[in-house]
C-alpha cells in the first residue's frame, strides 16, 4: 500500500450511511472521497458542505469532498467502503474494475449494503456475487459491515456499534480499527454469512411491523405484545434462512447484527422499512402499483428506498430452494404483489403465529 501522511478513502455511495461514514471519518483525520450517483449532491457537498437531500442539518468536515466519477473517487484508494443499494451494486462495481489499485488487490474493499442479489446463478448474497466479479485476490477478503446503525444518528456522534465480518481476519480487524472512533465502537467476526442474511432479512420483517405497527390505532387485537410476537418470530425465520444457506454461527441472530439491527429496524423513526409498512396502512402506500415487479421498477416514486420490498421478492426464490416455511416473509410478498389486503393479511399472521407456537408448544 502507497505510503501517505492521510489514509485515502472512498465511499461509494451519497446516501445517508455514506455520507455519515464520511464525517466519522473524516473526524479521524483521513482523507475521504464520497462518489455520488446525484449531480446535486456531489455539488452541495463541495461547495457548502452540506447533503440536505440525505442527511439535513448536518454540516460536513472540510476533509470530506464529492464526485461522480467513480474512477476518480476510486483510484489509488487504500479503502472503499461500498454504500450502494442492492439493486444497483454489482453494475456499479463492474465500473472500477480495471483500476490498476483494484486489479492488483491493493485497495481493501468493505461492504454495507443490505440484500441479496438476483443473478444467472440465483439469488445469492452480496459478497459471494461480488467476487464472482472481483479480481481472484478479493475472494476471501471482502468485509462485511452491519449492525443497528441508522446514519441520522451515527452522524451526530450518538453510541453505535458494528459487526465487520470476513473470513480473513487480518481484514476484519483492519476495518474494525478505521471506523471505530469515540462514538462507534466496531467487532468483528467470520460469519459473513449469517451477518448478511440478518441485514437483508431483517428489512423484510421490518415492513410487517411497521404495518402491525400502523394497525395498533384502529385493532384490537394488535399491541405491544404482538408486536413483540412479530419480531421474535422474525428473528427465527431469519436464523432459519441463515443456517439454510451456511451460517454456522448461531450467536450471530443473538448479537447486534441478529437481534439488535433487527429491533432498531423494526422500531426507530428513521426506519424506511417500517415506514413504508406504516404508510402501505396509512396512506395505501401500494396503490399506485399493479404488483411487486411494478413497484421494484417504480420505487423511486416513493421518495425513499426500502431495501426489504427488493429481499421480500428474492425470498420465495430462497424458500423454494431450502424448502423453508417462512410465513412473515411470505405474508410481506403476497401483500407488495397486491395478492392479500393488507390489514386482512397482517392480522391473518399474527394469529398464525399464535397458532405455531401452540402447535410447538404441544409438540406436533
Amino acid at each position: 500500500m502507497p505510503s501517505r501522511m492521510f489514509t485515502k478513502i472512498t465511499i461509494l455511495g451519497g446516501g445517508a450511511m455514506g455520507t455519515a461514514l464520511a464525517q466519522i471519518l473524516s473526524l479521524k483525520m483521513h482523507l475521504v472521497k464520497i462518489w455520488c450517483y446525484e449531480p446535486d449532491v456531489a455539488q452541495e457537498i463541495n461547495r457548502k458542505h452540506k447533503n440536505t437531500r440525505f442527511l439535513p442539518d448536518i454540516v460536513l468536515k472540510p476533509g470530506i469532498s464529492a464526485t461522480t466519477d467513480i474512477k476518480e473517487a476510486s483510484k489509488d484508494a487504500d479503502f472503499i467502503l461500498v454504500a450502494i443499494p442492492s439493486a444497483f451494486v454489482l453494475d456499479t462495481m463492474k465500473k472500477i474494475l480495471t483500476l490498476p489499485n483494484i486489479m492488483e488487490g491493493e485497495s481493501h474493499i468493505g461492504i454495507l449494503t443490505k440484500g441479496f442479489i438476483q443473478t444467472p446463478k440465483g439469488v445469492r448474497l452480496i459478497l459471494e456475487s461480488l467476487e464472482d466479479y472481483l479480481p481472484g485476490s478479493y475472494k476471501g477478503n471482502l468485509v462485511y459491515i452491519s449492525g443497528p446503525s441508522h446514519a441520522e444518528e451515527l452522524v451526530r456522534g450518538m453510541l453505535t456499534g458494528l459487526i465487520c465480518a470476513s473470513v480473513n481476519a487480518k481484514e476484519s480487524i483492519l476495518f474494525r480499527n478505521l471506523i471505530s472512533g469515540r462514538s462507534l465502537v466496531a467487532f468483528s467476526s467470520f460469519d459473513v454469512i449469517g451477518v448478511q442474511v440478518c441485514a437483508a432479512l431483517k428489512n423484510v420483517i421490518a415492513i410487517g411491523f411497521g404495518m402491525a405497527d400502523a394497525l395498533k390505532e384502529e385493532s384490537s387485537l394488535l399491541g405491544d405484545n404482538a408486536e413483540s410476537l412479530l419480531l421474535a418470530a422474525g428473528l427465527n425465520e431469519i436464523q432459519r434462512v441463515g443456517m439454510a444457506m451456511g451460517s454456522t454461527y448461531p450467536e450471530t441472530f443473538t448479537s447486534i447484527a441478529g437481534v439488535g439491527d433487527l429491533d432498531v429496524t423494526c422500531r426507530s423513526k428513521y426506519g424506511r422499512n417500517r415506514r413504508f409498512g406504516r404508510e402501505i396502512i396509512l396512506n395505501d402506500a401500494l396503490k399506485p402499483f399493479k404488483n411487486i415487479e411494478d413497484l421494484l421498477a417504480n420505487i423511486n416514486s416513493l421518495g425513499y428506498l426500502p431495501e426489504g420490498a427488493f429481499a421480500a421478492k428474492y425470498m420465495t426464490d430462497l424458500a423454494k430452494k431450502y424448502t423453508l416455511r417462512l410465513p412473515i416473509s411470505a405474508s410481506i410478498y403476497r401483500i407488495l404483489d397486491s395478492e392479500a389486503d393488507p390489514r386482512r393479511e397482517v392480522q391473518n399472521l399474527v394469529r398464525g403465529l399464535m397458532r405455531t407456537g401452540r402447535e410447538e408448544r404441544n409438540g406436533k
